[in-house]
C-alpha cells in the first residue's frame, strides 16, 4: 500500500514506485475508472509505438502526410481530453 496526501487544489504527488511500475513520465496522461464499488483504478493513457503498430487499416490512408497525422492525433486529444 502507498499513501499520499491531497492537497487544496485537488493535486496528489503519485510516488516514484508508481510511477515507474506503470511507466509514467512527465507529460503522460492518466485515466481514473471509477467501478461500481467506488474503488478507482489509474491506468496510463500514452502507447508506445510499439503497441499500435499495424492496428490502422491501410487501405485508402496511405501515404499520409505527417502534417495531416499531427492535425488528426491533435484533434484526437482535443476530444478525449477537453
Amino acid at each position: 500500500m502507498v499513501l499520499t496526501t491531497l492537497t487544496n487544489k485537488g493535486q496528489v504527488t503519485i510516488p516514484k514506485n508508481v510511477r515507474e511500475s506503470l511507466g509514467l513520465n512527465t507529460g503522460d496522461k492518466i485515466e481514473f475508472i471509477i467501478d461500481k464499488n467506488g474503488e478507482v483504478r489509474i491506468k496510463p493513457v500514452t502507447k508506445k509505438v510499439d503497441d499500435v503498430f499495424g492496428i490502422l487499416d491501410k487501405h485508402d490512408r496511405w501515404p499520409v502526410a505527417t502534417e495531416n497525422m499531427d492535425i488528426a492525433v491533435r484533434q484526437k486529444i482535443k476530444e478525449k481530453f477537453e
